[in-house]
């Protein structure tokens, strides 16, 4: 065994001992609840501003309860600090206040330890609002020491493997997740004040549909049949809207079998809604005032910081995915193409063996394209897109004029059936949304998930499966309708300035955690 794991031993057993102590003073050691008169931060919120002698004027009885996060013993007497829902707030304990018994409880509490407090308000002598204490009541032992007061957790891995003491010691991670709530809740007031009805549709799927992605497999034991975790409630949302419920939207949570990055988690969030009647354009209105709306509610302002970047989102602005090429296209690669470059649809793949001309002499700062025999054009276009403009995408950005051949689900253009009316919106180089004029014509539909089919029969694990359900619900008739999806992990990472998915997720994924022994 090392010293460190053999001093982490002793800790617990001199914890274990003072439980011991504790018990014999007559404590219940685990007890099933507390009355509590305030919170903490309902006391910090509501007397702060009280004067020492309003205080000692009125005496306001509290019952609180809370972690012990410092201890400082003086004899006959002592301090402590309590933390609990995000605030901390001083007792004061002393022995001819609480009593022998209780003391002797202040006396073996370590830090981490439960404890619930009965006593009145007042100020110190130097004006820190504290309790002082007149019966203390124990209500758990922290038997496993906490991380070191000074410095905090700072291990990335134990913090997202033990959320629960990051949590615990971390202000900024549990203002993270204070602030993802006041988004979600943002999105659900804006959504419903512009009357969509939130709805929920199967996590688990006969068929993984909805987006172009690995699915995660598992078993149904009594129907003896394989279900699909949801990789998008997409086509299950346009079954609602062919029913007549014209404006549906969904906070799902959806699983994807690909790899983990600072962006990517296989389990994550998203924001999905119709509507009925509406086109792609109009999705691009509503998400700029969505977007507008969630900044006020989440950091109370339109611009913010993002890493090196301050982030605005007064404007957005609007570019094709050609254009994007272009403006974008890396000056090390010498002259680059214009948006008629692009006119013959093969003629993408003299642009990108351009770029990997410049990736291969470029001592690594670019990473070559992979463009394997038989890609579609439009593919290779959404790959160079990928490489060459959307880490440079800082502020708020919507592309749009998708290639077909990667956009199975949305309507084409009227005036170029090569690419879709869609957008994605861009910030801070990722993405963030993504949205169509949904595709409602079932013949159409029929033969885009036909190419899908073989698509999967050469090997494409993400292409779409044929739904044969979804092609007669539209058979039924889908009126015109504009869809979205939003990712709220990214947007959370954001508008908190987190530079890592697992930053945003309370419990991301993680491999198995390796043996001490």
């Amino acid at each position: 065994m090392s010293t460190a794991n053999s001093e982490s031993q002793d800790l617990v057993q001199q914890r274990e001992k003072k439980l011991k102590a504790i018990a014999g003073l007559g404590f219940e050691l685990y007890p099933r609840k507390f009355d509590f008169s305030h919170t903490i931060p309902q006391i910090l919120g509501d007397y702060s501003t009280s004067t020492t002698e309003d205080l000692a004027a009125s005496k306001v009885p509290v019952r609180v309860a809370g972690r012990v996060m410092t201890i400082r013993p003086h004899g006959k007497a002592g301090f402590a600090h309590l933390q609990g829902e995000g605030g901390r707030l001083q007792i004061y304990v002393r022995l001819d206040a609480v009593g022998e018994r209780d003391f002797e409880l202040f006396k073996l509490l370590d830090l981490g330890d439960l404890i619930g407090v009965e006593g009145y308000l007042f100020r110190t002598r130097t004006g820190e609002l504290t309790i002082h204490a007149e019966h203390l009541h124990f209500l758990a032992k922290a038997l496993l020491p906490l991380p070191e007061k000074w410095h905090g957790l700072t291990d990335v891995e134990i913090r997202y493997r033990q959320r629960y003491l990051d949590l615990m010691v971390n202000e900024d991670a549990r203002r993270v997740f204070e602030k993802r709530f006041k988004l979600i809740k943002a999105l659900r007031e804006f959504l419903e004040s512009h009357g969509y009805v939130e709805v929920e549709t199967p996590m688990m799927q006969p068929m993984a549909g909805g987006a172009m992605a690995r699915p995660f497999i598992t078993h149904h034991n009594t129907l003896d049949m394989n279900l699909y975790l949801r990789i998008a409630p997409e086509l299950y949302l346009k079954r609602l809207i062919v029913g007549g419920l014209d404006r549906v939207y969904e906070v799902n949570r959806n699983f994807r079998n690909e790899g983990i990055s600072t962006q990517h988690n296989p389990e994550f969030t998203m924001l999905e809604f119709y509507q009925a009647y509406a086109d792609f354009r109009d999705m691009i209105e509503l998400s700029e005032l969505l977007m507008q709306h969630v900044a006020r509610a989440v950091v109370g302002s339109l611009e913010f910081d993002y890493g090196e970047h301050h982030i605005s989102f007064e404007r957005f602005q609007r570019l094709t995915m050609k254009d994007a090429v272009v403006q974008y296209w890396p000056k090390e690669a010498g002259p680059g193409p214009k948006v008629e470059s692009f006119a013959e649809p093969r003629a993408v793949f003299d642009w990108v063996k351009a770029y990997n001309n410049c990736a291969e002499e470029s001592g690594g700062e670019y990473a070559p394209l992979t463009v394997p025999d038989g890609t579609a054009a439009g593919t290779a276009l959404q790959e160079l897109f990928e490489a060459v403009a959307e880490h440079e995408l800082i502020q708020p950005t919507f592309i749009t004029e998708f290639p077909l051949e990667v956009s199975p689900l949305s309507k084409q253009k009227p005036d170029d059936p090569n690419f879709v009316e869609r957008f994605e919106l861009y910030v801070a180089g990722m993405e963030i949304a993504n949205a169509f004029s949904e595709l409602n014509d079932p013949a159409e539909q029929r033969d885009r998930f036909e190419y899908q089919q073989l698509l999967r029969e050469r090997g494409d694990l993400t292409a779409h499966a044929i739904d044969e359900d979804y092609i007669r619900a539209l058979s039924y008739g889908m009126p015109p309708t504009g869809g979205e999806g939003i990712g709220i992990d990214r947007l959370t990472m954001l508008l908190t300035n987190s530079h890592s998915i697992r930053d945003v997720i309370l419990f991301p994924l993680l491999r198995p955690e390796k043996s001490s022994a």
